[in-house]
């Protein structure tokens, strides 16, 4: 197939304009790469996104590769003597790949079969005899072809040779097979029991020990959750019919039909075809397209998940205090000062075995004042709130540091502080404060320090280990690169990490840009880059507008206009006659340009519109401003929650079925889709997203099971009393502990006593 004919295919999936797929097919032929031909290209594909491009860019790569293997196929027919006019047609016009393995099915290499064998023994006429002339009594019919030369000794060995015949025909016709399967899925339930030697434990899968549903509305976290039962031995899965649906069998719906049957002979040819072929095939086959459209699924929101992750709000690049917290092994500290550098590290040990409270708050006064530092992150594992209380006490003793804190997710932490990355960033640095100073990044810009880690152990995806792992990288990766060009980087100030995320970047171009300005110093302009070596032209076009020069010589090297674009803007200014350091940022001039006397073959309508918008607000950040949770004093374990209660925290996790929230108890709390908001939902992303934060009612709070049902309907204002549930014996509302105050106050007379106030 031609570029032509992929395209319109697309063209229609997509709806979309014909002319803007085949342009944005030949980009990518070219080497463009979707950031690119999104952001700077919107002339050519008429202002297709990078969600567009990404699912275009799919698509044809299924589509190049379907058509590869037709090729292939047909290549073999033909090698077989086989191929006609008619079975060529078919094969070309097959849309997916499991309809061209129907059809190339009977032509398909293969061991010697029965069939086969009572075929060399002259039985087809007699197979071809019961199926067309169904008149025909069996017995009568196969008394002609006992053959004692080919081990026929009996007519039921004429009759059976038949039989595997119409059988592996039936089996291995497209139109039965397709039949068969779509007929399952449309009706089939997926089934589901605890294996024998399983009954009497509580795991995870307790809720499917005796489940059913229908195949083809299973949504993707329970598909998946069946298939990880099963894979742990836990669970039992089948493929069945209702009574109604069965009539009488699934063979008598579908081969019968097709055959026509009138005999008793071919229905049992029938029945027999089902069970041992078609029943198998088909329940293999559509369980391998559950557990896909489940994949996919997951793999789709894992991808919005970590979108949302990565373009959290920063705090900007100030010194920040990172708290990686842990018991025994005490609490590691680590301070970043405002360019990310591991300037402190040191351990207390306010929590238990030791208790060294006192100390601890000590330290941390003293770190604060000596680096002048006015935020915290709080690693969110173990100790968490233990260690968010000791910094509570030390904000109450010291009012003047003016400090501000958040837990912080630690999810990968671990994963950097061990890596080659890591140790080149901090050499002689023991991998736990490693991640104290991750965590303290994390903060200050989430997108430059989550780059470093793979994006699969940020932990925002569901049964991710159970999905196709090229599948997923490729998603998670293609999210990683729309979101870092997005936002632009400082090439002067970059990681190699975040470097090669940009647009047309590889790791060792990315690696000779760090070389080139360790050895040269900062990049003054854009064209600079040039100087690079292994950074050509091509290169340069790609990435050029995403990499910026903060405080270089031309003020557009700080923006995300790109380079090529530098004549049309000079232009402007010169008719303006305004320097570009009065246009930049003045909104009241430019828009008084009347772009229309600016447009050329290479630079149109809305290039120009992008370029005015940029100039307004030149490298301005797309992502939100940055806020910080509270959690609920005395509020730190599921059994200090009770019903009613009215918490914040913040979405940590987004699922087809809810949301998970961190309420700061160690253990995330769901909101079930259906208690997302007042209004009826269908996708929880509509309503919520990973990282925002929000106000949340506790239903219930299951200790020993670990879970927490929470709601975000109906919040009672602060005035109204919370509705109890009327149940025989109602829990009394749990009040606020007291210890926390008590704990701060103390704290506060030794810090006071301490520091002489």
């Amino acid at each position: 197939m031609s570029n032509l004919a992929f395209a319109q295919i697309i063209a229609s999936e997509l709806s979309v304009n014909i002319n803007q797929v085949q342009a944005a097919i030949d980009l990518l032929d070219e080497g463009a790469t979707v950031p690119f031909i999104s952001r700077y290209r919107k002339e050519a594909t008429g202002g297709l996104t990078d969600t567009h491009l990404r699912d275009l860019e799919e698509r044809l790569t299924y589509l190049r590769e379907l058509d590869d293997r037709k090729k292939t196929i047909l290549k073999s027919i033909q090698e077989q003597g086989k191929l006609d006019a008619t079975l060529e047609a078919k094969i070309n016009s097959v849309a997916n790949k499991t309809e061209l393995e129907d059809l190339y099915l009977p032509f398909k290499p293969k061991r010697r079969t029965k069939g086969q064998i009572a075929i060399e023994a002259g039985l087809l006429p007699l197979a071809e005899l019961l199926l067309n002339d169904q008149s025909q009594d069996p017995q009568t019919a196969a008394q002609k072809f006992i053959n004692t030369e080919h081990n026929i000794n009996t007519t039921q060995d004429a009759l059976d040779g038949a039989k595997a015949i119409l059988t592996e025909q039936f089996a291995e016709n497209p139109e039965l097979v397709q039949r068969c399967r779509e007929y399952m899925w449309e009706h089939g339930l997926i089934i589901s029991e605890v294996m024998p030697d399983k009954r009497e434990e509580k795991t995870k899968f307790s809720d499917y020990y005796s489940f059913s549903e229908p195949i083809k509305r299973i949504p993707s976290h329970r598909a998946l959750a069946l298939l990880r039962g099963r894979n742990e031995s836990i669970l039992s899965l089948k493929l069945a019919l209702k009574d109604q649906d069965t009539i009488q069998h699934p063979c008598i719906t579908f081969v019968s039909a097709f055959a026509n049957a009138q005999s008793f002979w071919l229905k049992d040819v029938a029945q027999w075809t089902w069970k041992v072929k078609l029943s198998l095939s088909t329940e293999l086959a559509l369980m391998t397209r559950m557990r896909e459209n489940a994949e996919l699924e997951a793999i789709r929101v894992f991808k919005e998940n970590l979108r949302d992750l990565l373009m959290a709000p920063p705090a900007g690049m100030r010194t920040t205090l990172g708290l990686d917290p842990g018991f025994r092994t005490g609490v590691k500290t680590a301070v970043v000062d405002e360019t990310g550098k591991l300037v402190h590290y040191e351990t207390i040990f306010p929590h238990m075995p030791q208790n060294k409270q006192k100390e601890s708050l000590l330290t941390l006064a003293k770190i604060c004042k000596q680096y002048h530092v006015k935020l915290i992150s709080i690693g969110n594992g173990t100790a968490c709130r233990e260690t968010e209380d000791l910094v509570k006490a030390l904000m109450k003793a010291m009012p003047e540091l003016n400090l501000s804190y958040i837990v912080v997710s630690e999810a990968g932490a671990s994963v950097y502080s061990a890596s080659q990355l890591a140790s080149q960033e901090m050499p002689d640095v023991d991998v736990s404060y490693r991640g104290a100073a991750s965590i303290d990044r994390r903060l200050q810009d989430p997108l430059a320090e989550l780059v470093k880690i793979d994006p699969k152990s940020i932990g925002v995806g569901q049964y991710q280990h159970d999905l196709n792992q090229i599948r997923l990288a490729k998603g998670l990766d293609a999210i990683v690169e729309d979101c870092v060009n997005a936002i632009g980087v400082d090439v002067n100030t970059a990681s190699a990490p975040l470097l090669r995320r940009i647009s047309g970047l590889n790791p060792n171009i990315a690696q000779a840009i760090l070389t080139y300005r360790n050895e040269h110093g900062q990049f003054k302009t854009r064209n600079d880059l040039k100087k690079v070596p292994s950074l050509g032209p091509k290169t340069f076009q790609q990435a050029a507008g995403f990499l910026r020069i903060i405080g270089g010589k031309n003020p557009l090297d700080a923006s995300a206009v790109h380079p090529e674009a530098y004549p049309v803007v000079e232009k402007i200014l010169t008719d303006m006659q305004l320097p570009i350091t009065e246009a930049i940022g003045n909104k009241d001039i430019l828009t008084k340009i009347n772009i229309n006397h600016y447009t050329d073959q290479s630079i149109g309508i809305i290039t120009l519109k992008d370029i005015l918008l940029e100039l307004e607000k030149p490298g301005r950040d797309p992502r939100p401003s940055f806020k910080t949770v509270q959690y609920k004093a005395g509020v730190e374990k599921i059994s200090d929650l009770s019903e009613g209660m009215i918490l914040e925290g913040v979405i940590t996790n987004v699922a087809n079925f809810g949301a998970f929230v961190d309420i700061g108890v160690h253990q995330d709390g769901l909101v079930h889709i259906s208690e997302l908001a007042e209004k009826f939902v269908t996708d929880p992303r509509s309503v919520v997203k990973t990282g925002q934060i929000v106000t949340v009612r506790v239903l219930t709070a299951d200790a020993e099971r670990k879970r927490i049902q929470l709601s975000m309907r109906l919040q009672p204002s602060s005035n109204t009393p919370v509705p109890q549930a009327k149940t025989k014996n109602p829990a009394p509302i749990k009040k606020p502990l007291p210890q926390q105050d008590k704990m701060q106050s103390a704290m506060a007379e030794k810090l006071k006593d301490l520091f002489g106030r």
